[in-house]
């Protein structure tokens, strides 16, 4: 069975949007099905206080592109729905073009082309949704996630908001938090699918489950050891703290609190904690936090936190808002002039400036059939991702493209890490453009 980007074992092709396919219908029908184009999915602005974004999705996109085949479940599903030529060249579908991008794990700003696919009209439009659906999910996530892990600095993160989301939203959700850099994911199919590692033990059921706190605590230390987490706000968590170290002594490695006034209940449970000897057992706090709260929780004695509902769902903004645009035709550049949707015609790259020091100054975009003067210390932002139709070998693995972000949010001007809103981290220039 080839790998299929859903996990559910069918192919992709009807992810997809119906006016997609009577496009291609009708350009079968006029001949205009094999004209050479090229398409651009960018966000004309970031989410309202959002100073940056986080490209995610690449590697999702890349598997879902190879699963894009109309077989005979699926063109029979859209018998009648489309005429017979239509569904014969659906039955022959293979994407034949290029597609260049940004590096998973890149920062992308308004304009920024993240990513460009070249090909035939009907080849390209096809793919508008698939990759729009994939990058306005991830990049979200992504992009929020961040926010957390800046918030939170070097405190370890874990996604646990499989609860809170579609069931495939939530392995997604999980790699690109984990992309971001969230330590670990509580989603065991995130865990099987991008190798992300797993973490958890008991919800407040399991306290209740047992006739008394106690009981509880020893029956969890019992099966999974002092190395395990302790949940002790289910009751009064003073006593809970108590009994976490009764059931398992002073090597417990955690306790974790779920609610309440968190910062102050930390300061207490830290000053109990040691005053029972217990000086090496970590605190972990979750419990509708965001990255508000965790910069708020900053000067608290915290070791970990769990984040839930506000990661799954971009912490306010669900979607990153980019469009997929056709920028270019036969070599001609087009472009939409709606006053409220503009686009900019012709296919773009783009380079990002640096200081000597590291720090990004600006982001610019320029047509590629120019070479604009690249500094020392500039650096090409897009790179191929598929040519013919073949996935380049050799792309970023999703570690590699954890490790990017983090170089990269090293480079944002301090300003730019602000939660507070404000303008982009860098500007972006378009030079040559229209």
């Amino acid at each position: 069975m080839t790998r299929v980007a859903d996990g559910t074992g069918a192919a992709t092709a009807l992810l997809t949007d119906m006016y997609e396919l009577t496009m291609v219908a009708a350009a079968l029908a006029d001949g205009t099905a094999d004209r050479q184009c090229s398409f651009e999915l960018f966000a004309r602005r970031l989410p309202d206080g959002r100073r940056y974004g986080v490209v995610a999705g690449t590697g999702r996109f890349l598997d879902a592109l190879e699963d894009f085949r109309f077989g005979e479940s699926e063109l029979a599903s859209l018998a009648g729905t489309v005429d017979q030529r239509t569904l014969d060249w659906l039955a022959d579908y293979r994407f034949a073009g290029d597609v260049d991008g940004y590096p998973e794990g890149e920062l992308y700003f308004p304009g920024s082309p993240v990513l460009t696919v070249t090909g035939s009209f009907a080849d390209a439009v096809v793919l508008e949704t698939l990759a729009l659906s994939i990058f306005n999910h991830d990049s979200a996530v992504a992009s929020a996630a961040a926010r957390m892990v800046t918030a939170a600095g070097s405190r370890p993160m874990i996604e646990m908001g499989s609860r809170r989301t579609h069931e495939e939203a939530a392995v997604a959700s999980a790699r690109a938090a984990y992309l971001a850099g969230f330590g670990a994911t509580s989603n065991l199919e995130a865990g099987r699918r991008h190798g992300i590692p797993t973490a958890g033990t008991a919800a407040h059921a399991w306290i209740l489950l047992h006739d008394d706190e106690l009981s509880a605590f020893r029956s969890q230390v019992e099966a999974l050891g002092v190395k395990t987490t302790l949940l002790v706000d289910t009751y009064d968590i003073r006593k809970g703290v108590e009994n976490a170290i009764e059931a398992a002594g002073p090597e417990l490695e955690a306790i974790r609190i779920d609610s309440g006034d968190l910062g102050v209940l930390a300061r207490q449970a830290r000053e109990q904690l040691d005053s029972l000897g217990a000086t090496g057992t970590r605190i972990v706090l979750s419990g509708d936090l965001d990255e508000y709260a965790l910069a708020s929780l900053r000067a608290e004695p915290v070791d970990a936190y769990g984040v839930g509902t506000s990661v799954v769902t971009g912490s306010g903004a669900p979607t990153a808002g980019m469009v997929y645009k056709l920028v270019e035709v036969d070599g001609r550049p087009v472009a939409k002039r709606s006053s409220s949707k503009e686009s900019r015609g012709g296919r773009k790259s783009a380079l990002r400036r640096f200081k000597p020091t590291g720090t990004a100054v600006e982001e610019v975009v320029y047509p590629v059939t120019t070479t604009p003067e690249v500094g020392p210390n500039d650096r090409v932002l897009p790179i191929p991702l598929v040519r013919g139709g073949k996935r380049v070998d050799d792309l970023p693995s999703l570690d590699q493209s954890r490790e990017h972000l983090r170089a990269a949010l090293v480079a944002v001007p301090w300003e730019g890490l602000k939660l507070s809103r404000g303008e982009p981290a860098i500007p972006t220039v378009f030079e040559g453009t229209s």
